[in-house]
């Protein structure tokens, strides 16, 4: 039998080259659905989609939508879309001022005790936040560890003030930015940095001109992380700075005192907060797909 009695030989000289054959992952059939899933596998899969699904899905069939606009444009409701906006976005700047070189040295500096510190950046992550307000009252408080330094010194009072808000949701958004930047810094090639540094570059100006440019795609999708991160507290907010309209209550507290009376109008609220939650993922969208 010659090579053009073979079908695949004849098939290639026909078509003027090998052709490809097509590979599926292992578990996969090329008809596409659930056919290579195996069922003890799907069923579990199929429940934990659901449980995530339903309760954003009851939350937008029990929106009351013909008083929606009513809902939303209330002074109320802007007085705490405003503050939270303007809490979450300070809470970011303070956590990018100070987050970023926290990051670059627990990245870039070898010293002992490293492991500890990061596990201690990163215990807010895991901390109950309610236990972070209180943390932070025996540390901020009047009668605080600093807080009565700072209000003997200085007359800085931070408890139960907007700047408390800010306090508060920066000690739990922050660990989100440090976690971010210090993965894209690991990722970096830090020989970049060290052929700026024998240019005659100072070990300063070469992060801020090699660095800071090789990592700001981490940086920002650590500042989209704690600002949404900071807009949605609520046990450390409550806890140090308290429930007061105009001054502390931010849309989490907000949705919190609406639904003891209103829960129609924390339905509203809620969705607003769902609507910003979704904008977020949309903007990370283009880092999580170019990662994938």
């Amino acid at each position: 039998m010659t090579s053009l009695d073979k079908p695949d030989a004849a098939a290639d000289t026909l078509t003027g080259g090998p052709r490809r054959r097509r590979s599926h992952p292992p578990g996969r059939t090329g008809s596409g659905g659930f056919r290579g899933a195996p069922l003890p596998l799907l069923l579990p899969a199929l429940v934990g989609l659901a449980f995530l699904i339903v309760p954003l899905i009851a939350l937008l069939v029990r929106t009351p939508w013909s008083d929606l606009p009513a809902q939303l444009t209330s002074a109320a409701v802007w007085q705490a879309l405003r503050l939270s906006l303007l809490c979450a976005t300070a809470a970011t700047a303070v956590s990018l001022v100070i987050g970023v070189p926290l990051a670059w040295l627990l990245a870039r500096v070898e010293f002992p005790g490293r492991g500890l510190v990061r596990a201690l950046v990163t215990l807010p992550l895991v901390l109950p936040p309610v236990v972070g307000g209180v943390a932070l009252l025996s540390a901020l408080g009047r009668n605080g560890v600093v807080g009565k330094w700072l209000d003997a010194w200085f007359g800085i009072t931070l408890p139960f003030t907007t700047a408390g808000v800010v306090v508060a949701e920066a000690f739990v958004a922050m660990p989100f930015l440090v976690i971010s930047v210090e993965g894209t810094l690991r990722a970096a090639d830090p020989r970049f940095e060290e052929a700026a540094t024998t240019l005659g570059a100072s070990r300063f100006t070469a992060f801020r001109r090699v660095t800071l440019p090789l990592i700001a795609p981490g940086i920002a999708a650590g500042a989209v992380l704690a600002w949404a991160r900071a807009l949605g507290e609520f046990g450390a907010t409550i806890t140090f700075a308290g429930n007061f309209p105009g001054r502390t209550q931010t849309m989490p507290l907000a949705v919190y005192l609406a639904l003891q009376s209103d829960p129609e109008a924390a339905i509203a609220l809620s969705l607003v907060l769902l609507a910003v939650s979704i904008a977020v993922l949309a903007g990370l969208r283009d880092r999580w797909m170019t990662a994938s």
